[in-house]
């Protein structure tokens, strides 16, 4: 659904149901739902990731020769791998780079979503202001009307009585 749709949608619908729940101190935040990850495989304290390595070339625990064939291989590996880890450092430096940005991101929406929870609190606190001093106008409103009332039946007797004097004279 687009935002604008949201927007304009918004105004329609209605949460009756959670309007008790905040009225007497409800919530409904899930602590397992807002320190979940925001992926299975993220690293965190319970996934602590893999421990693995990059290991081109086996561990040497004895000393040894090599010939001339060896050496030569050994060396366009090294330096193949040189030119890849340069490539490697390069990619997860870009890597991180769209870590912080979307970490960025993510910040910037919560900071919003408080906005709005913010926002949100303050119309609340007005419409209940706004609903206490209507209240404080019921007493005033009742007196006016017992006050109509009176004075339709006052208007309402003093017409009986003319209309008695005027059967009373025909």
């Amino acid at each position: 659904m687009g935002i604008l749709a949201r927007i304009t949608s918004a105004a329609k619908s209605s949460s009756n149901s959670n309007e008790s729940s905040l009225s007497t101190g409800g919530h409904g935040i899930d602590k397992n739902r807002v320190l979940a990850p925001t992926d299975p495989n993220v690293i965190n304290p319970v996934n602590a990731g893999s421990w693995e390595t990059v290991r081109t070339a086996p561990v040497n625990h004895t000393p040894r020769y090599f010939n001339k064939a060896e050496a030569d291989a050994l060396k366009q590996v090294a330096n193949q791998k040189r030119e890849e880890a340069r490539q490697a450092k390069r990619a997860y430096k870009s890597l991180k780079k769209l870590e912080e940005s979307d970490a960025q991101v993510h910040t910037a929406h919560r900071s919003y979503i408080k906005g709005v929870a913010d926002n949100e609190l303050t119309k609340k606190r007005a419409d209940a202001s706004t609903a206490r001093h209507l209240h404080t106008l019921r007493p005033e409103y009742a007196r006016l009307g017992f006050g109509l009332d009176n004075a339709e039946n006052k208007a309402q007797q003093r017409i009986e009585e003319l209309k008695a004097k005027i059967k009373e004279k025909y």
